[in-house]
């Protein structure tokens, strides 16, 4: 049995006599080694495993000494195991590939055929080097997770949303898949950003896609990549959301307007963790955490067929539900300081705040666009505004009670946008549905929601 605290060791040489070597040398000064004999075999094991150094050979094809296939190992391993310790081995007198090696991120070499204790001093160095690299890493992120100086702002202080906080608190640093519903504007975008800054997964990539804005025609290229001359325009392999996410999260926005039809490739992705680029056989395996949202009632949704049951099961583990902003409005003023010092900042103007008549109109309005709409508003005001505060002309706030405008009272956009909101509050925030209501295309209904800032 061997001892769990010995260093693992990964070897790769074409040669079989130089892996048994190497393997009874190593395991002699007690290392736990494992040997390959190609740069596909290493690759794979460094997918099994996590090892404390590597040594690699430079040559694989049969009577070669360019080192190329050496050399390209090492630029992968750079993108995979940027930390992992490699020392290369070179044939007698190739110091140029040596020096090539150690330029694309190798620590050491050693000439073949090698010598022992030089070859032990330097796989010791730089394990210990490794170690401590790690530990210095790992120490750093539990600090910065300690610390939590590094986490999206949250402005909520409204009784509602203390269960909300308290939910994000414990399912955050988890890899558990989350479903934030709520409607437009109250924020989960936020909510999904400060889910991935509270996880170990902080230090990777954080990726948002609009689910709402890609068409069928793309949605696997845009999600899984392509290859080269996969369809007319591939003029070059792309790479997907889901790998830029690899390590990390991906947010999925507005998942309730996947079409029925694509679901099923979602699904499989989800369930394996295995995506193929279009025009590829070959499946690559992606570690990424999911987090979803959307307006949509997904339970309606499945229970009218439009949306499968074991697809949302996959997807709220976990389910936040944020309130909307007029249901907290302990929020609105805290809320609108934020955003008024960041315009004003922005827009470089001095100004102390709101007046009370401003003040009055803030908390009196219905906010159907949520945050988002008092973001929008308060920006127009910082951009109006000709003395130290914020007047309730400002805002341009039309409406403001509580109490629903008459029609004809109103400008035609206003109209329009109120059309909207009652469209897809009918059919619980799906798209599709309120655009074929509206008599618009789903893109165009995607823009005007955009442009309301709905």
């Amino acid at each position: 049995m061997s001892d769990p605290s010995a260093p693992h060791l990964l070897v790769a040489d074409d040669q079989p006599d130089v892996l048994e070597a190497l393997r009874l040398l190593l395991k002699g000064h007690g290392y736990d080694v494992d040997t390959v004999a190609s740069p596909a075999a290493a690759l794979a094991a460094l997918e099994r495993r996590d090892y404390d150094a590597m040594l690699l050979d430079m040559n694989y094809a049969r009577d070669t000494t360019s080192g190329r296939e050496g050399l390209d190992l090492l630029l992968t391993l750079q993108s995979l195991e940027p930390n992992m310790p490699v020392v290369v081995m070179t044939a007698w007198g190739s110091i140029d590939n040596a020096v090539e090696a150690m330029r694309r991120g190798a620590r050491d070499y050693v000439e073949k055929p090698w010598d022992n204790a030089r070859l032990m001093s330097i796989l010791g160095t730089q394990v210990e080097l490794g170690r401590a690299l790690r530990r210095a890493q790992r120490l750093e992120s539990e600090n910065r997770l300690l610390r939590r100086d590094h986490l999206p702002k949250m402005i909520a202080e409204s009784p509602k949303m203390k269960p909300v906080l308290q939910l994000m608190e414990r399912v955050g640093p988890s890899d558990a898949n989350v479903l934030i519903t709520g409607e437009h504007g109250t924020g989960k975008e936020l909510v999904a950003q400060w889910l991935h800054a509270s996880s170990p997964r902080a230090p990777r990539s954080f990726i948002a896609v609009n689910m709402g804005g890609l068409s069928e025609g793309l949605f696997e290229s845009e999600l899984f990549g392509h290859v080269k001359g996969a369809f007319t325009d591939a003029k070059t392999d792309r790479v997907g959301r889901f790998e830029l996410a690899d390590g990390g999260t991906i947010f999925l926005d507005e998942i309730g307007t996947v079409p029925l039809a694509l679901q099923s490739k979602l699904l499989r992705v989800l369930q394996t963790g295995d995506i193929e680029r279009v025009g590829s056989s070959k499946a690559r395996h992606v570690d990424s955490r999911v987090v979803s949202a959307t307006y949509a009632n997904l339970q309606l949704e499945v229970a009218e067929g439009r949306f499968r049951e074991d697809l949302l099961f996959r997807l709220n583990t976990i389910e936040i539900h944020l309130p909307a902003l007029r249901d907290r409005r302990e929020d609105i003023v805290p809320l609108a300081m934020h955003f008024l010092r960041r315009h004003a900042s922005r827009y470089r103007k001095t100004l102390a705040g709101f007046d009370a008549a401003a003040m009055q109109v803030l908390l009196g309005h219905a906010w159907p666009g949520n945050i988002r709409e008092l973001d929008h508003a308060v920006e127009r005001a910082v951009l109006m505004a000709q003395g130290e505060q914020v007047r309730a002309a400002d805002l341009g706030l039309r409406g403001t009670s509580t109490a629903a405008p008459r029609l004809e009272d109103l400008p035609l956009e206003d109209v329009e946008k109120m059309l909207i909101q009652k469209s897809l509050a009918r059919y619980d925030g799906n798209v599709s549905r309120a655009a074929q209501a509206l008599g618009l295309s789903r893109s165009a209904l995607y823009r005007r929601i955009a442009n309301y800032g709905l």
